[in-house]
């Protein structure tokens, strides 16, 4: 009996002292991990059952499900006035999902929206959630130049940017914790970034490249994305929003002068500007 109870002795010992040394190797993890103080430690959203997202560890369901909710915060909140006309929707999404196909990245569900605004603008959440101002359709000169700015932000989806530039704010104003983000502050960050915050001069330069591609293997001409950015700049009395939220618009577009060939620059669709009016002017007309 001795022997047994001994045996069973041994065996809990063994088993609890595997424990202890876990406990303290997570206690050690924790306490020797850098945090911000102004955020949440991990230990706190660990006790108060919080869901941590990880910044560095999105997989592509939960980008989507998180730009659900900062999408449907933006509608909540005012934020965004969605244009109510079915047409001009289904046009805008065609447009979209046409590009969409020929990204780097089709395998996530994109939402394509327009918003009832006149400011010359367009943005992007993550989880493939794009947004163009009306302002900015009656600006472009045809389908091709609309395309183009809608390539631009699919642009910003494949290349992460949103994620990174949150992963950079929330470090900035000492939201992030050794473990990630809450998902309430990751929500709330992701509506005030929609707006608030330009890309870096990189993440604009990138996302021009990958949409001048997208543009181009869509099947539209090139030169367009190029044509709207010219024209802005030099018909406008001062930046509109579109180019005032995204720096180094010079660098941008002679970087984009240099990537596009001048003998395929026009060959594609989406050039015919009567046809881009006759359709839309009608439809946006306040």
């Amino acid at each position: 009996m001795s022997q047994r109870y001994a045996s069973w002795w041994a065996f809990w010992y063994s088993k609890g002292l595997y424990v202890l040394v876990a406990l303290l190797m997570a206690a050690t993890i924790i306490l020797t991990t850098p945090q911000v103080s102004q955020g949440r430690s991990w230990l706190d959203l660990l006790l108060q059952g919080v869901q941590v997202i990880q910044l560095s560890r999105l997989s592509d369901n939960q980008e989507v499900q998180l730009g659900q909710q900062i999408n449907q915060a933006l509608l909540k909140e005012g934020k965004v006035e969605l244009y109510r006309n079915d047409q001009i929707n289904r046009y805008v999404t065609s447009i979209g999902q046409r590009l969409a196909k020929k990204s780097d990245r089709p395998s996530i569900p994109y939402t394509f929206q327009v918003v009832n605004d006149d400011t010359v603008n367009a943005f992007a959440t993550m989880g493939g959630f794009i947004y163009v101002h009306t302002g900015l359709m009656e600006k472009v000169a045809n389908e091709a130049e609309l395309a183009s700015v809608i390539a631009h932000e699919i642009g910003h989806i494949v290349g992460h940017h949103a994620i990174e530039k949150m992963r950079k704010t929330a470090i900035t104003q000492g939201l992030l914790t050794a473990a990630g983000l809450d998902r309430q502050t990751f929500v709330q960050l992701g509506v005030q970034l929609a707006y608030s915050l330009p890309n870096s001069r990189g993440a604009e330069l990138e996302a021009d490249q990958l949409g001048l591609q997208n543009l181009k293997r869509a099947g539209y001409a090139p030169i367009a994305m190029l044509t709207f950015m010219e024209k802005l700049i030099k018909y406008s009395s001062s930046a509109p929003e579109f180019l005032s939220s995204h720096p180094a618009t010079d660098d941008r577009i002679t970087a984009l002068r240099a990537s596009i060939d001048p003998a395929t620059a026009n060959k594609g669709d989406g050039l015919n500007e009567k046809s881009y009016r006759n359709f839309v002017k009608p439809l946006i007309a306040k």
